[in-house]
């Protein structure tokens, strides 16, 4: 049985019961702070959309590989493929909940155990954004096998790569990178899931610091069992006195203490990946493997989240590929009525939702790939944004994909209803999305913010009022009049170009609006935040399928259905910014609570 940290033993400042709600809600601002706001502020094109503004240069021209990538990438990409086919049967790892050895192994000879790893390691070097084309395959072909990988590398080898010291690096990453060992990451306990900062489990030091012992409990952790080396996230003491900080250690089951509670947890779908609960009994680890710096265990996970959010873009854009095939195919051969199934127009708009959406999924992923591969210093909200965006379009994408089988999709000898379960764990996996919905709001929305209370504080000045009025005064008025421009180089596309940009500015009016309206409780308004976030999602996919239809148009490259689905998709997109500005101030807001809280009262 798992063990948890004992009562007595648990830091007050790290969640336990006695601490009071405010106390909680004042030490996770705290955090917040510091893990978010620590260093100068940097915007990325997300947050510029939060302030009127549209940094074009990020994401025009839409990317693309340079032909000598290309082609590597390209290579790669058919021999995956061909093995996905061959050796790679999800319905057989669906059955059996379990990859087979044969599947690792091969992974690992072609190298997408270690993708992105540096070839001096073991690794094949590939950008995130080739990277991210290899996932694509594998999404489209096996839920469980795209997932058993996104956990080894995307956030399994990536701490390492990101913050392990040469020395780790050179110990650990070749092996890894090869697939000859696996790798996990194990942040999820039972008071820390999507609230990361909450961590239980505990490191405490040895007299000449040498050593920590680990005592505490992870679960939900995807190849927990299998790992060779795991990222472990602990509680440790703040050698100055203050509250207690999460460190990262790098970890293996061989060391004392290390126990495998439940290897298999048995679930609704990706059932072929090995999710594992796991403890640790006074656990000795060298001070050696702590990853990263002392005390910067969430920083260095939120920053691994981050890739791994792009790739699981990316393979949700391959199973919304494959699901668009799928229907179309069966609509076009089913007849029912007299005629195929497909003239049906309930039909249509189904087959119609899911090229618009696939679309917009790979051109929000390669984007967000590009820009890390770039090498910007923000894109937080962007990575959210996609991990959203993909997941619950994917979500609704299996529905429609079931539903145009009917009664055939509903049944075990087809792949849709394995296809459902396996796309249901998307949205919650690496952060809820309605946390995520949360977090892209509250963080785009924070320099403004944190603006409007310098100019108060400014106009209770003597001095300063006249100077910080003018300024207040000119914000405003340029903010009303002016729009920023979308670079788009096919003239076809500057109405559609001006309509986007027009609702860049009507957004930035909007946060000011929030902002003015709630002060310091829009903290606590999360209806409000899911209409920011949702708007906020709305410009970003938009920005990115025009970018894509431009360069598209631009090279003469764009099929039929990429230009129908890309118009398709701008169109949805608008049509929900609209929807979510109405509702900032057009609401059930008051009755919703309401009928929640007579529901909570009723089950007392």
């Amino acid at each position: 049985m798992p063990t948890s940290v004992p009562a007595a033993g648990r830091d007050r400042t790290a969640g336990s019961p006695a601490e009071d709600a405010q106390s909680v809600r004042e030490r996770q601002m705290r955090q917040a702070e510091e893990l978010l706001f620590s260093e100068p502020s940097r915007a990325g094109f997300a947050k510029g959309l939060f302030r009127g503004e549209f940094r074009g240069p990020a994401i025009f021209p839409y990317p693309t590989l340079p032909p000598g990538e290309k082609a590597t990438v390209d290579a790669a990409v058919a021999e995956v493929r061909k093995f996905a086919e061959t050796s790679i049967d999800a319905a057989a790892i669906d059955r059996a909940a379990d990859i087979p050895q044969s599947v690792i192994e091969g992974l690992g000879r072609l190298g997408v155990l270690g993708m992105t790893a540096p070839a001096e390691f073991g690794g094949r070097g590939f950008s995130q954004s080739g990277y991210c084309r290899i996932m694509e395959v594998i999404g489209g072909h096996c839920s469980s096998t795209a997932v058993f990988v996104n956990a080894h590398h995307s956030i399994g080898i990536r701490a390492l790569l990101l913050f392990g010291t040469d020395e780790q690096k050179a110990a650990w990453l070749p092996p890894l990178a090869r697939g000859e060992k696996l790798a996990a990451f194990a942040l999820t306990e039972t008071e820390a899931g999507s609230d990361a900062s909450n961590v239980q489990t505990t490191a405490t030091p040895s007299a000449d610091g040498q050593t920590y012992l680990l005592n505490g409990s992870k679960r939900y952790i995807t190849n927990g069992a299998l790992a060779d080396v795991l990222t472990v996230m602990a509680r440790t003491p703040d050698p100055k006195g203050g509250e207690s900080k999460v460190t990262a250690f790098l970890v293996t089951p061989d060391m004392p203490g290390f126990e495998v509670v439940e290897a298999r947890m048995e679930k609704c779908g990706i059932r072929g990946t090995a999710t594992a609960k796991l403890a640790f009994h006074d656990m000795p680890v060298p001070a050696s493997n702590i990853l990263g710096p002392l005390g910067k265990g969430l920083k260095v996970a939120l920053t691994v989240l981050d890739f791994g959010r792009t790739t699981f873009g990316a393979s949700c854009t391959g199973a919304a590929k494959t699901y668009l095939t799928a229907a179309t195919r069966h609509a076009a051969r089913r007849r029912q009525f007299g005629r195929p199934l497909a003239d049906l127009e309930l039909i249509k708009k189904k087959l119609a939702y899911l090229a618009a959406t696939a679309y917009a999924m790979e051109a929000l992923t390669y984007e967000t790939a590009a820009l890390i591969d770039s090498g910007a210093e923000d894109y937080m909200l962007e990575t959210a944004i996609l991990k959203v965006f993909s997941t619950e379009a994917l979500w609704q994408g299996s529905y429609e994909t079931l539903q145009v089988h009917g009664g055939q999709g509903y049944f075990s000898d087809e792949p849709y209803e394995r296809m459902m379960r396996d796309a249901r764990i998307n949205t919650i996996g690496e952060g809820a999305n309605e946390v995520l919905k949360a977090f892209i709001a509250l963080v785009g929305m924070r320099d403004i913010g944190e603006g409007f209370k310098s100019t108060l504080e400014g106009l209770k000045s003597v001095r300063r009022f006249v100077p910080t009025l003018g300024r207040f005064l000119g914000e405003r008025l340029a903010l009303r009049t002016h729009v920023p421009t979308v670079p788009v180089l096919t003239p076809l596309l500057r109405p559609v170009a001006d309509r986007l940009a027009r609702r860049v500015t009507r957004f930035a009016r909007a946060i000011e609006h929030v902002l003015m309206k709630y002060r310091e409780d829009v903290l606590e308004r999360q209806y409000v935040q899911e209409r920011v976030a949702d708007a906020a999602i709305a410009l970003m996919t938009a920005s990115c399928v025009l970018a894509r239809l431009d360069q598209e148009l631009a090279t003469n490259t764009a099929t039929d259905l990429d230009r129908q689905a890309a118009e398709l998709y701008l169109s949805m997109a608008n049509r929900r910014f609209d929807q979510a500005l109405y509702e900032l101030d057009h609401n059930d807001d008051a009755q919703t609570t309401t009928t929640a809280n007579a529901a909570l009262r009723a089950c007392r």
